[in-house]
């Protein structure tokens, strides 16, 4: 008898995700640095907070939809942009219809396997992620390019150390697939023909270029090609942060901020939005988890920016409370990857379907009609739960 398709959380999304992909897919998609210590935390913490429900009162009807930066969303969970989504043929595709089928933004990464263009297509509130890399000339040239596609929003990633070597082991990832590359990959494929079955039905293979990174010519890098410009373009400054809010011209979202000294230059810059993140554990390892450092960002600035949260969501409960902690939306990623390798399309919107129920089911058992009434009074926060970094602005908040 089949399997049912359908999957009750996130977890076990990734048990599938695990058993059909090929080891080396799979490790890309656990990602993680050095030790895994904050891949890990982001998550242990959300454990670490408890609720404060109440008995009766509950409202019937609750609203669970928002706006991020002007755009409106079913309920305040964003997409977050992530790099080669070639564990499905559709990839970014895939991601994008079913966000727009459940009615929320997409987040579209520079490095993404398929062009802004089909994925705007497939749904129009796309918000397109830059890095710091090329010349000035080149980023604008890519701004234009997703502005003509329809992009709504600028999300910038600056901060990245290129920190490399995992505990674990690291994928071993080819530059292309070619006819030598799939002999020498084979052992770790076959094993796996469900996953190596969902290509040959497209007579696609795993695409490993980043078209939205094409040059002034119309080459196609590939992912380690433009991963090289990257890493040799020199590091931004406060003032190219303040160049590229302006070129964009529109809303703009710094990713990466965990410093309250940090959000207040990132207001200062002009930015429209900031997002607490440590890039899901990827970036510098023994980062605070972001849910510990929300609420002091949250409280210096959240009145001047709409304030995000990304890192470690697993489950509706943890929407709510980083909700309830200042973050107006927060953005998923290992999340509903592992559930576009489970189950394609389908497998997004069944993750995506997972934090809504669980994030109506938190605010019913708190007594509130939507998402907007949730603050700090609705959980029980453990002492020396809370971190500022870069300056305090709470009474006993440990400062770095």
């Amino acid at each position: 008898m089949p399997r049912n398709p359908w999957f009750e959380t996130v977890a076990e999304a990734q048990r599938r995700a695990k058993k059909r992909l090929p080891y080396m897919v799979y490790g890309a998609l656990l990602a993680g640095s050095e030790r895994g210590r904050t891949a890990h935390g982001n998550t242990a913490a959300f454990a670490e907070l408890g609720f404060a429900p109440h008995v009766a009162g509950h409202h019937a009807n609750r609203d669970l939809s928002t706006t991020v930066l002007g755009v409106e969303t079913s309920m305040p969970v964003l997409i977050s942009p992530t790099g080669v989504q070639a564990v499905d043929p559709d990839g970014e595709v895939a991601v994008a219809r079913a966000a727009a089928n459940r009615g929320v933004i997409m987040g579209l990464s520079s490095f993404a396997s398929k062009p802004i263009e089909e994925v705007a297509a497939a749904n129009p509130n796309v918000f397109f992620q830059m890095y710091w890399s090329g010349d000035r000339d080149t980023m604008v040239r890519r701004m234009d390019r997703a502005r003509a596609a329809g992009a709504k929003a600028l999300i910038a990633t600056l901060d990245w150390s290129f920190s490399n070597g995992r505990d674990w082991g690291s994928p071993v990832i080819p530059e292309r697939i070619d006819l030598k590359t799939a002999v020498k990959l084979a052992p770790g494929v076959l094993p796996h023909p469900g996953w190596l079955w969902r290509f040959a039905k497209t007579k696609r293979i795993p695409d490993l270029t980043a078209p939205n990174l094409a040059s002034a010519d119309g080459s196609v890098p590939t992912f380690f090609g433009a991963y090289g410009e990257w890493m040799q373009t020199p590091p931004p400054t406060w003032e190219d942060v303040a160049w590229l809010r302006k070129e964009w011209g529109g809303p703009f979202m710094l990713k990466g901020v965990t410093r309250v000294d940090d959000a207040r230059k990132a207001v200062d810059a002009g930015v429209t939005a900031i997002s607490v993140s440590n890039h899901g554990g990827n970036n510098l390892d023994t980062t605070p988890a972001t849910i510990r450092v929300l609420p002091s960002i949250a409280e210096a600035v959240g009145d001047q920016v709409e304030v995000l949260l990304d890192g470690g969501i697993r489950r509706g409960g943890d929407v709510a409370k980083a909700l309830a902690l200042g973050a107006r939306a927060v953005l998923i990623g290992r999340a509903y990857l592992w559930g576009l390798a489970a189950n394609g399309q389908a497998g997004v919107e069944n993750v995506l379907d997972i934090l809504r129920g669980g994030l109506d089911s938190a605010v019913l058992g708190l007594g509130r009609a939507g998402v907007h009434e949730l603050s700090a009074d609705d959980l029980v926060v453990p002492p020396g739960f809370r971190l500022t970094l870069g300056g305090s602005d709470a009474p006993g908040d440990p400062a770095s």
